[in-house]
Protein backbone atom coordinates (compact mmCIF):
# COMPACT_ATOMS: atom_id res chain seq x y z
CA UNK A 1 0.00 0.00 0.00
CA UNK A 2 2.86 2.35 0.85
CA UNK A 3 4.59 1.51 -2.44
CA UNK A 4 1.38 2.17 -4.38
CA UNK A 5 0.93 5.51 -2.65
CA UNK A 6 4.53 6.47 -3.34
CA UNK A 7 4.16 5.59 -7.06
CA UNK A 8 0.98 7.75 -7.27
CA UNK A 9 2.90 10.61 -5.61
CA UNK A 10 5.76 10.16 -8.10
CA UNK A 11 3.43 10.54 -11.12
CA UNK A 12 1.65 13.47 -9.49
CA UNK A 13 4.88 15.40 -8.83
CA UNK A 14 6.21 14.47 -12.27
CA UNK A 15 3.10 15.87 -14.07
CA UNK A 16 3.11 19.01 -11.94
CA UNK A 17 6.77 19.52 -12.89
CA UNK A 18 8.18 19.21 -9.33
CA UNK A 19 11.25 17.53 -10.75
CA UNK A 20 13.41 17.51 -7.59
CA UNK A 21 10.54 16.13 -5.55
CA UNK A 22 9.75 13.49 -8.18
CA UNK A 23 13.44 12.48 -8.23
CA UNK A 24 13.46 12.00 -4.44
CA UNK A 25 10.17 10.08 -4.58
CA UNK A 26 11.59 7.88 -7.39
CA UNK A 27 14.61 7.09 -5.21
CA UNK A 28 12.21 6.23 -2.36
CA UNK A 29 10.30 3.90 -4.71
CA UNK A 30 13.52 2.04 -5.60
CA UNK A 31 14.41 1.63 -1.91
CA UNK A 32 10.90 0.32 -1.15
CA UNK A 33 11.12 -2.20 -4.01
CA UNK A 34 14.55 -3.37 -2.74
CA UNK A 35 13.18 -3.73 0.81
CA UNK A 36 10.18 -5.65 -0.45
CA UNK A 37 12.37 -8.10 -2.42
CA UNK A 38 14.65 -8.54 0.59
CA UNK A 39 11.66 -9.15 2.83
CA UNK A 40 10.26 -11.81 0.50
CA UNK A 41 13.71 -13.40 0.05
CA UNK A 42 14.23 -13.67 3.82
CA UNK A 43 11.85 -16.65 3.91
CA UNK A 44 14.02 -18.51 1.40
CA UNK A 45 17.19 -17.61 3.31
CA UNK A 46 15.73 -18.85 6.60
CA UNK A 47 14.51 -22.04 4.94
CA UNK A 48 17.95 -22.61 3.35
CA UNK A 49 19.63 -22.00 6.72
CA UNK A 50 17.25 -24.47 8.40
CA UNK A 51 17.91 -27.17 5.80
CA UNK A 52 21.67 -26.65 6.11
CA UNK A 53 21.37 -27.12 9.87
CA UNK A 54 19.67 -30.47 9.27
CA UNK A 55 22.11 -31.47 6.54
CA UNK A 56 25.21 -30.83 8.65
CA UNK A 57 23.58 -31.88 11.96
CA UNK A 58 24.20 -28.38 13.34
CA UNK A 59 21.40 -28.24 15.87
CA UNK A 60 22.88 -25.44 17.96
CA UNK A 61 21.55 -22.76 15.56
CA UNK A 62 18.41 -20.80 16.53
CA UNK A 63 16.12 -18.44 14.65
CA UNK A 64 14.89 -15.06 15.90
CA UNK A 65 11.24 -15.40 16.90
CA UNK A 66 10.06 -11.87 17.71
CA UNK A 67 10.14 -8.50 15.95
CA UNK A 68 9.96 -9.73 12.33
CA UNK A 69 6.24 -9.85 11.79
CA UNK A 70 3.63 -12.46 12.64
CA UNK A 71 4.29 -14.66 9.57
CA UNK A 72 8.03 -14.79 10.26
CA UNK A 73 7.41 -15.33 13.95
CA UNK A 74 5.37 -18.44 13.18
CA UNK A 75 7.94 -19.72 10.68
CA UNK A 76 10.89 -19.16 13.02
CA UNK A 77 9.04 -20.76 15.90
CA UNK A 78 8.33 -23.82 13.74
CA UNK A 79 12.01 -23.99 12.72
CA UNK A 80 13.17 -23.78 16.35
CA UNK A 81 10.72 -26.51 17.41
CA UNK A 82 11.91 -28.85 14.64
CA UNK A 83 15.57 -28.23 15.55
CA UNK A 84 14.76 -28.87 19.22
CA UNK A 85 13.14 -32.21 18.27
CA UNK A 86 16.20 -33.12 16.22
CA UNK A 87 18.43 -32.22 19.19
CA UNK A 88 16.44 -34.54 21.47
CA UNK A 89 16.52 -37.39 18.93
CA UNK A 90 20.25 -36.93 18.41
CA UNK A 91 20.84 -36.85 22.16
CA UNK A 92 18.83 -40.06 22.62
CA UNK A 93 20.77 -41.77 19.82
CA UNK A 94 24.09 -40.70 21.32
CA UNK A 95 23.03 -41.98 24.74
CA UNK A 96 21.90 -45.26 23.18
CA UNK A 97 25.19 -45.50 21.24
CA UNK A 98 27.30 -44.87 24.35
CA UNK A 99 25.17 -47.35 26.28
CA UNK A 100 25.78 -50.09 23.69
CA UNK A 101 29.47 -49.15 23.44
CA UNK A 102 29.79 -49.44 27.22
CA UNK A 103 28.19 -52.90 27.16
CA UNK A 104 30.36 -54.11 24.25
CA UNK A 105 33.57 -52.76 25.79
CA UNK A 106 32.97 -54.04 29.32
CA UNK A 107 31.41 -57.46 28.66
CA UNK A 108 33.76 -60.36 29.48
CA UNK A 109 33.12 -62.02 26.10
CA UNK A 110 35.62 -61.09 23.39
CA UNK A 111 33.89 -59.41 20.43
CA UNK A 112 35.57 -58.74 17.09
CA UNK A 113 33.98 -57.13 13.99
CA UNK A 114 35.90 -57.31 10.72
CA UNK A 115 35.55 -57.44 6.95
CA UNK A 116 36.20 -60.45 4.72
CA UNK A 117 39.69 -59.15 3.90
CA UNK A 118 40.52 -59.06 7.62
CA UNK A 119 40.17 -55.29 8.18
CA UNK A 120 39.03 -54.80 11.77
CA UNK A 121 36.03 -52.50 12.27
CA UNK A 122 35.63 -52.89 16.03
CA UNK A 123 37.44 -54.63 18.88
CA UNK A 124 36.46 -54.61 22.56
CA UNK A 125 38.60 -54.61 25.71
CA UNK A 126 38.12 -58.34 26.37
CA UNK A 127 39.55 -59.17 22.91
CA UNK A 128 42.55 -56.89 23.45
CA UNK A 129 43.19 -58.54 26.81
CA UNK A 130 42.75 -62.06 25.41
CA UNK A 131 45.18 -61.52 22.52
CA UNK A 132 47.39 -59.05 24.44
CA UNK A 133 47.20 -56.27 21.82
CA UNK A 134 46.69 -52.52 22.24
CA UNK A 135 45.29 -52.06 18.75
CA UNK A 136 44.35 -54.37 15.90
CA UNK A 137 43.91 -53.11 12.35
CA UNK A 138 43.83 -56.46 10.57
CA UNK A 139 43.15 -60.05 11.62
CA UNK A 140 46.38 -61.15 9.91
CA UNK A 141 48.36 -59.31 12.60
CA UNK A 142 47.48 -62.24 14.93
CA UNK A 143 49.58 -64.71 12.89
CA UNK A 144 52.41 -64.45 15.45
CA UNK A 145 49.96 -65.89 17.98
CA UNK A 146 48.40 -68.61 15.82
CA UNK A 147 48.09 -69.06 12.06
CA UNK A 148 45.31 -71.55 12.67
CA UNK A 149 43.31 -68.87 14.52
CA UNK A 150 43.75 -66.37 11.66
CA UNK A 151 42.67 -68.94 9.04
CA UNK A 152 39.68 -69.88 11.16
CA UNK A 153 38.51 -66.25 11.53
CA UNK A 154 38.97 -65.45 7.83
CA UNK A 155 37.14 -68.61 6.69
CA UNK A 156 34.47 -68.72 9.39
CA UNK A 157 30.94 -69.11 8.02
CA UNK A 158 27.95 -67.26 9.53
CA UNK A 159 26.20 -69.26 12.25
CA UNK A 160 29.16 -71.63 12.60
CA UNK A 161 30.67 -72.66 15.94
CA UNK A 162 34.28 -73.80 16.04
CA UNK A 163 37.03 -74.59 18.56
CA UNK A 164 40.64 -73.45 18.16
CA UNK A 165 43.51 -74.38 20.49
CA UNK A 166 46.20 -71.72 20.84
CA UNK A 167 49.54 -72.08 22.67
CA UNK A 168 50.40 -68.56 23.87
CA UNK A 169 53.79 -68.91 25.55
CA UNK A 170 52.87 -70.11 29.08
CA UNK A 171 49.10 -70.19 28.52
CA UNK A 172 46.94 -72.61 26.58
CA UNK A 173 43.83 -70.97 25.12
CA UNK A 174 40.92 -73.17 24.06
CA UNK A 175 38.84 -70.69 22.05
CA UNK A 176 35.16 -71.19 21.21
CA UNK A 177 34.33 -68.94 18.24
CA UNK A 178 30.87 -68.07 16.87
CA UNK A 179 30.25 -65.77 13.90
CA UNK A 180 27.33 -63.77 12.48
CA UNK A 181 27.23 -61.63 9.34
CA UNK A 182 25.51 -58.32 8.47
CA UNK A 183 25.77 -55.40 6.03
CA UNK A 184 26.49 -51.72 6.81
CA UNK A 185 26.94 -49.12 4.05
CA UNK A 186 27.47 -51.84 1.44
CA UNK A 187 30.20 -53.38 3.62
CA UNK A 188 29.91 -57.02 4.66
CA UNK A 189 30.82 -57.25 8.34
CA UNK A 190 31.56 -60.47 10.28
CA UNK A 191 30.88 -60.26 14.01
CA UNK A 192 32.77 -62.95 15.92
CA UNK A 193 32.37 -63.73 19.62
CA UNK A 194 35.35 -65.49 21.19
CA UNK A 195 35.39 -67.23 24.57
CA UNK A 196 38.31 -68.96 26.24
CA UNK A 197 36.77 -72.17 27.61
CA UNK A 198 40.00 -73.87 28.73
CA UNK A 199 39.10 -73.61 32.42
CA UNK A 200 35.56 -74.85 31.80
CA UNK A 201 36.79 -77.87 29.83
CA UNK A 202 39.32 -78.77 32.53
CA UNK A 203 36.69 -78.40 35.22
CA UNK A 204 34.19 -80.58 33.34
CA UNK A 205 36.88 -83.19 32.62
CA UNK A 206 37.94 -83.27 36.27
CA UNK A 207 34.36 -83.55 37.46
CA UNK A 208 33.69 -86.42 35.03
CA UNK A 209 36.76 -88.34 36.25
CA UNK A 210 35.78 -87.77 39.87
CA UNK A 211 32.29 -89.14 39.28
CA UNK A 212 33.72 -92.20 37.52
CA UNK A 213 36.24 -92.79 40.31
CA UNK A 214 33.55 -92.51 42.99
CA UNK A 215 31.41 -95.10 41.23
CA UNK A 216 34.31 -97.47 40.58
CA UNK A 217 35.76 -97.26 44.08
CA UNK A 218 32.33 -97.71 45.65
CA UNK A 219 31.56 -100.84 43.63
CA UNK A 220 35.06 -102.31 44.03
CA UNK A 221 35.09 -101.67 47.79
CA UNK A 222 31.69 -103.34 48.18
CA UNK A 223 32.99 -106.44 46.40
CA UNK A 224 36.49 -106.66 47.86
CA UNK A 225 35.82 -105.94 51.53
CA UNK A 226 33.81 -109.14 52.24
CA UNK A 227 36.30 -111.23 50.19
CA UNK A 228 39.22 -109.91 52.23
CA UNK A 229 37.34 -110.46 55.48
CA UNK A 230 36.17 -114.00 54.66
CA UNK A 231 39.55 -115.11 53.31
CA UNK A 232 41.24 -113.83 56.48
CA UNK A 233 38.71 -115.67 58.71
CA UNK A 234 39.10 -118.93 56.78
CA UNK A 235 42.87 -118.63 56.92
CA UNK A 236 42.73 -118.34 60.74
CA UNK A 237 40.36 -121.30 61.01
CA UNK A 238 42.60 -123.49 58.87
CA UNK A 239 45.62 -122.53 60.94
CA UNK A 240 43.78 -123.64 64.08
CA UNK A 241 42.90 -126.98 62.44
CA UNK A 242 46.43 -127.55 61.19
CA UNK A 243 47.84 -126.83 64.68
CA UNK A 244 45.63 -129.45 66.37
CA UNK A 245 47.05 -132.95 67.02
CA UNK A 246 46.04 -135.37 64.28
CA UNK A 247 44.44 -137.83 66.71
CA UNK A 248 42.35 -135.15 68.47
CA UNK A 249 40.91 -133.73 65.26
CA UNK A 250 37.32 -134.67 64.67
CA UNK A 251 37.88 -134.18 60.95
CA UNK A 252 40.24 -136.31 58.96
CA UNK A 253 41.75 -133.76 56.61
CA UNK A 254 44.84 -134.29 54.56
CA UNK A 255 47.40 -131.79 55.87
CA UNK A 256 48.82 -131.22 52.39
CA UNK A 257 45.33 -130.22 51.22
CA UNK A 258 44.97 -127.87 54.20
CA UNK A 259 48.26 -126.24 53.36
CA UNK A 260 47.22 -125.76 49.73
CA UNK A 261 43.88 -124.23 50.79
CA UNK A 262 45.69 -122.05 53.30
CA UNK A 263 48.16 -120.80 50.69
CA UNK A 264 45.31 -120.05 48.25
CA UNK A 265 43.43 -118.11 50.94
CA UNK A 266 46.56 -116.20 51.88
CA UNK A 267 47.02 -115.27 48.24
CA UNK A 268 43.39 -114.15 47.99
CA UNK A 269 43.74 -112.12 51.18
CA UNK A 270 47.00 -110.55 50.04
CA UNK A 271 45.66 -109.56 46.62
CA UNK A 272 42.34 -108.26 47.98
CA UNK A 273 44.17 -106.24 50.65
CA UNK A 274 46.47 -104.84 47.98
CA UNK A 275 43.47 -103.99 45.85
CA UNK A 276 41.84 -102.22 48.82
CA UNK A 277 45.00 -100.13 49.21
CA UNK A 278 44.96 -99.46 45.48
CA UNK A 279 41.34 -98.22 45.62
CA UNK A 280 41.99 -96.08 48.69
CA UNK A 281 44.89 -94.45 46.88
CA UNK A 282 42.64 -93.41 44.00
CA UNK A 283 40.01 -92.19 46.41
CA UNK A 284 42.41 -89.34 47.17
CA UNK A 285 41.46 -87.87 43.80
CA UNK A 286 37.97 -87.13 45.13
CA UNK A 287 38.96 -86.14 48.66
CA UNK A 288 41.10 -83.04 48.16
CA UNK A 289 40.48 -80.65 51.08
CA UNK A 290 39.11 -77.18 50.42
CA UNK A 291 42.05 -74.74 50.11
CA UNK A 292 42.86 -72.53 53.08
CA UNK A 293 43.84 -69.37 51.20
CA UNK A 294 46.64 -67.22 52.61
CA UNK A 295 49.05 -64.67 51.18
CA UNK A 296 52.28 -66.62 50.57
CA UNK A 297 55.65 -65.17 49.66
CA UNK A 298 56.90 -67.39 46.84
CA UNK A 299 60.53 -67.10 47.91
CA UNK A 300 59.62 -68.68 51.28
CA UNK A 301 57.54 -71.37 49.54
CA UNK A 302 60.47 -72.35 47.29
CA UNK A 303 62.85 -72.28 50.25
CA UNK A 304 60.71 -74.75 52.23
CA UNK A 305 60.40 -77.11 49.27
CA UNK A 306 64.12 -77.07 48.57
CA UNK A 307 64.86 -77.93 52.22
CA UNK A 308 62.56 -80.95 51.92
CA UNK A 309 64.05 -82.09 48.60
CA UNK A 310 67.68 -81.04 49.18
CA UNK A 311 69.04 -84.49 50.01
CA UNK A 312 67.28 -86.22 47.11
CA UNK A 313 68.51 -83.57 44.65
CA UNK A 314 72.11 -83.88 45.92
CA UNK A 315 72.07 -87.65 45.56
CA UNK A 316 70.90 -87.25 41.97
CA UNK A 317 73.74 -84.74 41.22
CA UNK A 318 71.30 -82.30 39.65
CA UNK A 319 72.04 -78.60 39.28
CA UNK A 320 69.18 -76.51 40.72
CA UNK A 321 68.51 -72.87 39.89
CA UNK A 322 65.82 -70.53 41.30
CA UNK A 323 64.60 -67.26 39.78
CA UNK A 324 61.82 -65.07 41.25
CA UNK A 325 60.86 -61.73 39.68
CA UNK A 326 60.15 -59.57 41.60
CA UNK A 327 61.80 -61.09 44.65
CA UNK A 328 58.86 -60.15 46.91
CA UNK A 329 56.30 -61.81 44.61
CA UNK A 330 53.29 -63.16 46.51
CA UNK A 331 50.30 -65.35 45.75
CA UNK A 332 47.02 -66.17 47.48
CA UNK A 333 46.98 -69.96 47.89
CA UNK A 334 46.95 -72.94 50.24
CA UNK A 335 50.64 -73.41 51.04
CA UNK A 336 50.41 -77.15 51.84
CA UNK A 337 48.51 -78.02 48.67
CA UNK A 338 50.83 -76.00 46.42
CA UNK A 339 53.85 -77.58 48.13
CA UNK A 340 52.38 -80.97 47.30
CA UNK A 341 52.06 -80.00 43.63
CA UNK A 342 55.59 -78.60 43.37
CA UNK A 343 57.16 -81.56 45.19
CA UNK A 344 55.37 -83.91 42.80
CA UNK A 345 56.71 -81.95 39.79
CA UNK A 346 60.26 -81.96 41.20
CA UNK A 347 60.11 -85.74 41.73
CA UNK A 348 58.95 -86.13 38.13
CA UNK A 349 61.91 -84.01 36.98
CA UNK A 350 64.35 -86.04 39.09
CA UNK A 351 62.94 -89.23 37.57
CA UNK A 352 63.28 -87.74 34.05
CA UNK A 353 66.94 -86.85 34.77
CA UNK A 354 68.01 -90.33 35.94
CA UNK A 355 71.34 -91.39 34.43
CA UNK A 356 71.64 -88.09 32.58
CA UNK A 357 74.79 -85.97 32.77
CA UNK A 358 74.44 -82.23 33.26
CA UNK A 359 70.89 -82.54 34.61
CA UNK A 360 69.26 -79.21 35.52
CA UNK A 361 66.07 -78.17 37.26
CA UNK A 362 64.99 -74.54 37.00
CA UNK A 363 62.48 -73.04 39.44
CA UNK A 364 60.89 -69.87 38.06
CA UNK A 365 58.21 -67.47 39.37
CA UNK A 366 56.96 -64.23 37.78
CA UNK A 367 53.90 -62.30 36.64
CA UNK A 368 52.94 -63.16 33.08
CA UNK A 369 51.83 -60.60 30.49
CA UNK A 370 48.22 -60.98 31.65
CA UNK A 371 49.25 -60.01 35.19
CA UNK A 372 48.76 -63.51 36.62
CA UNK A 373 51.22 -65.07 39.06
CA UNK A 374 53.03 -67.93 37.31
CA UNK A 375 55.37 -70.65 38.59
CA UNK A 376 57.40 -72.99 36.38
CA UNK A 377 59.37 -76.19 36.94
CA UNK A 378 61.76 -76.70 34.02
CA UNK A 379 64.16 -79.59 33.41
CA UNK A 380 66.34 -80.82 30.58
CA UNK A 381 65.38 -84.47 30.99
CA UNK A 382 64.20 -87.04 28.49
CA UNK A 383 60.95 -85.13 27.99
CA UNK A 384 57.45 -86.23 27.01
CA UNK A 385 56.65 -87.40 23.50
CA UNK A 386 53.81 -85.68 21.64
CA UNK A 387 51.59 -88.79 21.58
CA UNK A 388 51.64 -88.91 25.39
CA UNK A 389 51.36 -85.16 26.09
CA UNK A 390 47.54 -85.04 25.84
CA UNK A 391 47.19 -87.96 28.29
CA UNK A 392 49.49 -87.01 31.16
CA UNK A 393 46.73 -85.32 33.21
CA UNK A 394 44.31 -88.26 32.83
CA UNK A 395 43.84 -90.15 36.13
CA UNK A 396 45.68 -93.52 36.31
CA UNK A 397 47.75 -92.80 33.19
CA UNK A 398 51.50 -93.13 33.77
CA UNK A 399 54.68 -93.83 31.82
CA UNK A 400 56.57 -94.95 34.95
CA UNK A 401 56.92 -98.62 35.79
CA UNK A 402 56.00 -98.00 39.43
CA UNK A 403 53.88 -94.89 38.99
CA UNK A 404 50.32 -94.59 40.30
CA UNK A 405 49.14 -92.17 37.61
CA UNK A 406 47.40 -89.79 40.00
CA UNK A 407 50.14 -87.19 40.67
CA UNK A 408 49.51 -84.85 37.74
CA UNK A 409 45.76 -85.39 37.85
CA UNK A 410 45.81 -84.49 41.54
CA UNK A 411 47.92 -81.41 40.75
CA UNK A 412 45.44 -80.24 38.12
CA UNK A 413 42.56 -80.57 40.59
CA UNK A 414 44.47 -78.59 43.22
CA UNK A 415 45.12 -75.80 40.70
CA UNK A 416 41.44 -75.86 39.68
CA UNK A 417 40.47 -75.35 43.34
CA UNK A 418 42.77 -72.30 43.28
CA UNK A 419 41.08 -70.95 40.15
CA UNK A 420 44.22 -71.58 38.12
CA UNK A 421 45.64 -73.99 35.55
CA UNK A 422 48.60 -76.31 35.09
CA UNK A 423 49.97 -76.89 31.60
CA UNK A 424 52.89 -78.82 30.13
CA UNK A 425 55.21 -78.23 27.19
CA UNK A 426 58.02 -80.53 26.16
CA UNK A 427 60.73 -80.88 23.55
CA UNK A 428 62.07 -84.44 24.07
CA UNK A 429 65.75 -84.54 25.10
CA UNK A 430 65.82 -80.72 25.34
CA UNK A 431 63.38 -79.14 27.75
CA UNK A 432 60.16 -79.90 29.66
CA UNK A 433 58.18 -77.09 31.25
CA UNK A 434 55.31 -77.43 33.74
CA UNK A 435 53.55 -74.09 34.25
CA UNK A 436 51.27 -73.24 37.19
CA UNK A 437 49.16 -70.13 36.52
CA UNK A 438 47.09 -68.61 39.33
Amino acid sequence: MLLSATIFLFFYTFTTQFHVTSFLVGFLILYQIYSLIRYVDKTNRHLASFLESIRFSEFTRSFQVEGMGSSFDTLNKAFNNVIKDFQEIRSEKEEHYHYLQSIVQNIDVSILAYQKNGTVEMINKATKKLFQVHNLKNIKALEHLSKELVNCLLNLKPGENTLVKVQDEDDILQLAIYATEFKIHNKLIILATIKNIQNVLEEQETEAWQKLIRVLTHEIMNSITPIASLSSTLDIMLKEISNRPAESSTLKIDMATVEEIQQALQTINKRSTGLLHFVNTYRNLTRIPKPNFQIIRISELFKNILLLMEEEIKQSTIDLKVEIKPKDLEVSADEKLIEQVLINLIKNSIHALENRKGGRIFFKAYQNKRGRVTMQVIDNGQGIIREVMDKIFIPFFTTKQRGSGIGLSLSRQILRLHGGTITAFSEPEKETVFTLTF
